[in-house]
């Protein structure tokens, strides 16, 4: 078993080697990985094993709570445009939701756009946001930071829009535009209502 996590400040990513000690057990984030294609001619092995005297399994279910965040549901979405340091502030993430909007996604953002309070964190997507792995996922002002990528990486087609042409997001990155998001976004919305009139 091998186990890949972020080490010495989320800074690198990390091989762990469970070797030959057993058992072996890991978690996986939600969104980590594609799901596969079911196989009905597998079949596992059903061991039942019956509770121990004196253990009580009642529930009670009193009240249902909303949660608000499900309104914005980025594991659910197919298209993700996210904002980070580089949309300048809330206003930057207005012309964000536009292009989400534009092509029917939603918006998600990095730790440090959440952190400024720009966003709210349900929006956050990362190691310690959400995992996500849409059909397309636009960075707008996203340097690449690992904490950032690890949540996105698995996306299947990755878009970077950052002025810094060394930005690490351009490393995974399927497509990337160097310029100003400021001019670059604009022209992309006006491209899409163009195409749709």
């Amino acid at each position: 078993l091998v186990q890949t996590r972020p080490a010495f400040g989320g800074n690198i990513m990390a091989e762990i080697l469970s070797g030959n000690n057993r058992p072996q057990m890991a978690t996986v984030r939600h969104k980590v990985f594609k799901p596969l294609s079911a196989d009905p001619a597998k079949k596992g092995e059903i061991i039942e094993f019956p509770l121990p005297g004196g253990i009580k399994l009642d529930m009670v279910i009193k009240d249902f709570v909303k949660d608000i965040t499900q309104q914005i549901n980025l594991a659910d979405a197919d298209i993700i445009v996210s904002g980070g340091r580089g949309v300048g502030g809330p206003e930057g993430f207005k012309m964000i939701e536009k292009l989400a909007g534009a092509l029917g996604g939603a918006v998600g953002s990095s730790r440090a756009a959440v952190d400024a309070g720009w966003i709210p964190y349900s929006h956050q997507v990362g190691q310690t946001g959400r995992t996500v792995c849409p059909k397309l996922y636009i960075a707008c002002g996203i340097s690449g930071a690992i904490q950032h990528l690890v949540g996105m990486q698995s996306s299947d087609v990755i878009v970077a829009i950052n002025k810094d042409p060394n930005a690490s997001i351009f490393q995974i990155a399927d497509y990337g535009i160097v310029g100003d998001l400021f001019e670059t976004v604009p022209a992309i919305i006006k491209e899409i209502e163009q195409l749709r009139n």
